[in-house]
């Protein structure tokens, strides 16, 4: 079965998709590239699936995510679908520790996110944002801040503990 395959079943529910396509990525049926591959030419939904698939893969193994697939989730925190965003987040959460100096253009897309009206997307850039303070990179020069700035803009509790787990993080290895 190829992932076009799997979107289009009508007897599959999301959940399952996803389940499907991560478990082909991970037993290494499916290559990352063609998951991509799709997901660029896709409706938002489908769209949405891809990326959540290469979430649910990379989430065990996070170094299944090349770079090509950081550049592919770091343009799409940038789409008008919120679930395109906060999985694409997600995803950068679980592989930032692979590219730490690749990280700019998903930091300045992941802080716009932190605005966005929706929560899921901003807990999703929270979980990314904090993933990124954590490696504790000569970014958190100018990313503590706003994740403070943030912090004390932000009115869901939630979302808060993220950011303040992260920054105390950061406080005791600093």
């Amino acid at each position: 079965m190829d992932v076009h395959a799997v979107l289009a079943d009508r007897q599959l529910k999301t959940k399952a998709k996803v389940e499907t396509l991560g478990k082909m990525l991970l037993n290494e049926k499916l290559t990352l590239e063609d998951l991509i591959k799709a997901a660029r030419g896709a409706k938002d939904s489908d769209k949405g699936t891809c990326i959540e698939a290469i979430e649910f893969a990379t989430k065990s193994r996070p170094e299944l995510a090349s770079v090509a697939c950081l550049k592919f989730v770091t343009q799409t925190l940038s789409d008008k679908a919120s679930r395109v965003k906060w999985e694409s987040a997600r995803v950068i959460g679980n592989i930032a520790h692979l590219h730490p100096d690749k990280l700019d253009k998903a930091v300045c897309n992941l802080l716009t996110n932190t605005e966005s009206p929706g929560t899921v997307v901003r807990w999703s850039a929270a979980f990314a944002l904090g993933q990124i303070v954590q490696l504790r990179t000569k970014q958190n020069r100018d990313l503590i801040p706003a994740v403070e700035a943030i912090l004390r803009r932000e009115e869901d509790n939630a979302i808060k503990k993220i950011y303040q787990a992260a920054l105390m993080d950061a406080a005791k290895h600093s």
